[in-house]
């Protein structure tokens, strides 16, 4: 008996051929089906350690709210995209980098499809390692044992977010919340004294006092929009909501407190305005950092504000909340839009102190005790100096963009300035765009150009750690991403 001789059909000419027999025959090609899943870990960190925030860290002693990792995660058939917004106030690559390789080797999602990012809190433990120092160079140092705890759970919230895909619509816009957002940079009136702790005098100063006699006119200008995306089931129910606004941290918060800051209070204020509370899987409400480096919650032009603990936050996340809630009625949600993403590794230089300065460093550390200061945070800073001589020359920051339908988000490790996230959007080749700052990594502050030739806090040498064209270079590749993914 002869054997039978088999035709062996390359899997993709076959598939063409039988999608080609569909529409020959009048039956349509399968459909593309959008999906969506979110999700919540919880990071709360163990009480005892210093809060991160201040330049005296007091131990936490009290949960006022938990800390979570939040996770939205997307899917458009054939590319899965992973947002995760951490409460947390900063948080080092290492740390990320490690969370990033599990999430790949547990999920497959490739490592530029996978957003990280904190919030910003001033009430939260850290989570750079055992070192109370925020600037001193720790890659390869190993991880303690809450920077462990919260790598596992970055890991778990993703995992979670897949097993809660289902069918889904998007949809996305933008309000206006002005009255919360300030600058925090003022030039002042000629002949008012302004030192820096490097032996200076600056042009600017951050947070000069509500009300001052001397306030000549802010330094900038803030992002006052706020940008959501949405995603409900196919049936209307609301699964998602990731929005991003322009402030920093709000505070007003008891000595040793821990809490997520008005972050949190407007996640649970969303849910709260689109009745979807009781549901399962729970909706998740997320509120992202945009670009507030130097915008702050302080209207210096007064009046002077005297609020109880959390009032505050509370009244600027539900005001973000119902801005959010009334463009959300307005927006048009989408059975499928394509989802891309590119990231890219960059080379800044690291500025570091010149032989002068490091002789000035060295001088303040070892003067006597009873020798006024310039100014207050002098010898913190001649501390900054000395531990900037270890960072290397250069470094490589990870930049990512990401594109859902027509809208583009960037991803930025660093303080961004307001500026900068405005020229984003101005030259973004999306309909619409927003930045997420404190992404993938911390290196302090990102000035302008123009800003660093004002000086003030967020260009001194420690709060500022890479070259002064930085910003500008960061765009110029964000652009380019953005135009990979537009294609």
């Amino acid at each position: 008996m002869k054997a039978k001789k088999y035709l062996l059909i390359p899997f993709a000419l076959f598939l063409s051929f039988c999608i080609t027999v569909q529409v020959a025959s009048g039956q349509k090609a399968p459909e593309k089906i959008f999906k969506a899943g979110a999700a919540k870990s919880n990071i709360t960190p163990f009480l005892g350690e210093g809060i991160i925030g201040g330049w005296n860290p007091p131990p936490a002693t009290h949960i006022h709210d938990e800390l979570h990792a939040r996770c939205l995660v997307l899917d458009d058939g054939e590319t899965k995209l992973a947002f995760i917004i951490i409460d947390n106030c900063i948080i080092n690559r290492e740390l990320y980098d490690e969370a990033r390789r599990i999430i790949n080797e547990e999920t497959g999602l490739p490592g530029a499809n996978v957003l990280m990012s904190t919030v910003h809190t001033h009430s939260a433990t850290s989570s750079l390692g055992g070192s109370p120092s925020i600037i001193e160079w720790k890659k390869g140092k190993p991880f303690n044992e809450y920077q462990n705890f919260v790598v596992r759970r970055i890991a778990d919230v993703v995992r979670i977010a897949i097993n809660n895909l289902e069918p889904a619509r998007i949809g996305w816009g933008k309000g206006n919340v002005p009255e919360h957002v300030f600058i925090r940079r003022w030039k002042m009136k000629p002949g008012t004294p302004m030192p820096n702790p490097l032996g200076g005098e600056d042009q600017v100063v951050m947070n000069p006092g509500v009300e001052n006699p001397n306030l000549l006119e802010p330094a900038g200008e803030p992002d006052t929009e706020v940008s959501f995306i949405s995603v409900q089931s196919a049936a209307g129910r609301p699964l998602a909501l990731l929005a991003n606004y322009s402030l920093h941290y709000v505070g007003g918060v008891p000595v040793g407190h821990i809490s997520a800051d008005y972050f949190a209070i407007f996640a649970d204020r969303i849910q709260e305005l689109l009745k979807a509370d009781r549901q399962d899987p729970p909706f998740i409400g997320i509120m992202s950092n945009g670009t507030s480096g130097d915008a702050n919650n302080i209207n210096f032009r007064g009046p002077v504000e005297k609020n109880p603990p959390y009032a505050k936050m509370k009244k600027v996340a539900d005001d973000v909340a119902r801005e959010v809630y009334r463009v959300h009625n307005k927006i048009t949600f989408h059975d499928w839009v394509p989802l891309k993403a590119a990231a890219s590794d960059l080379n800044l230089e690291v500025r570091k102190p010149d032989k002068d300065m490091v002789t000035r460093a060295e001088n303040v550390l070892n003067r006597p005790e009873t020798v006024k200061s310039v100014h207050r945070l002098e010898k913190i800073y001649a501390e900054f100096m000395m531990e900037m001589l270890d960072w290397p020359d250069n470094i490589e920051i990870m930049l990512q963009t990401f594109r859902i339908g027509d809208l583009g988000i960037a991803a930025i490790p660093f303080e961004v300035f307001a500026a900068t996230g405005m020229e984003i959007k101005t030259k973004s080749p999306f309909d619409a765009t927003f930045t997420i700052e404190l992404a993938n990594g911390w290196y302090g502050y990102l000035p302008t150009p123009e800003q660093h030739e004002l000086s003030g806090y967020e260009t001194w040498l420690g709060s500022n750690r890479v070259e002064k064209e930085a910003s500008t270079k960061i765009v110029n590749t964000l652009m380019n991403l953005f135009d990979t993914i537009k294609k």
